[in-house]
């Protein structure tokens, strides 16, 4: 595990979702989630923001839970908001441009979350696969 890559995803995400929070436009303009004139419809803001708060959350676990399976949960709860989010914008955002565009970045930062999750496990084993290794006696080694 790359526990610094973790911290620093979960530190962008953090910020990123206080940021859209505060200022919902960071998300519908891109996304356009606008009117004719770039104007956020008032429920749109309202629908962002719960978005917004879970990655402010979810991201700030990442970033102070300990190391370990703390830091592991706080990371697979990332990726599945952030694979969800690109299944979900991806189907319903207006306009395909917008739509691969929601899915790169999703799927991009779910990446970043796995690879911190996984890097440095090459050849060694880890979890149920290390158990399984070292036979059916043996929980962990």
């Amino acid at each position: 595990m790359k526990v610094g890559l973790l911290r620093a995803v979960g530190a962008a995400t953090a910020v990123y979702g206080v940021a859209v929070a505060a200022l919902p436009d960071l998300l519908a303009r891109p996304s356009g989630l606008v009117d004719g004139e770039g104007r956020t419809a008032s429920a749109t803001r309202t629908a962002l923001r719960p978005l917004a708060w879970r990655d402010a959350v979810s991201g700030l676990a990442m970033t102070l839970a300990p190391e370990g399976p703390a830091l592991r949960a706080a990371a697979y709860v990332r990726i599945a908001a952030d694979l969800g989010d690109a299944v979900l914008l991806g189907a319903t955002l207006p306009g395909r441009d917008r739509k691969l565009k929601a899915v790169a970045v999703s799927v991009g930062w779910g990446a970043l979350s796995v690879a911190g999750l996984f890097a440095g496990r090459r050849g060694r084993g880890s979890g149920v696969m290390r158990s399984v290794e070292a036979g059916p006696l043996r929980v962990r080694s």
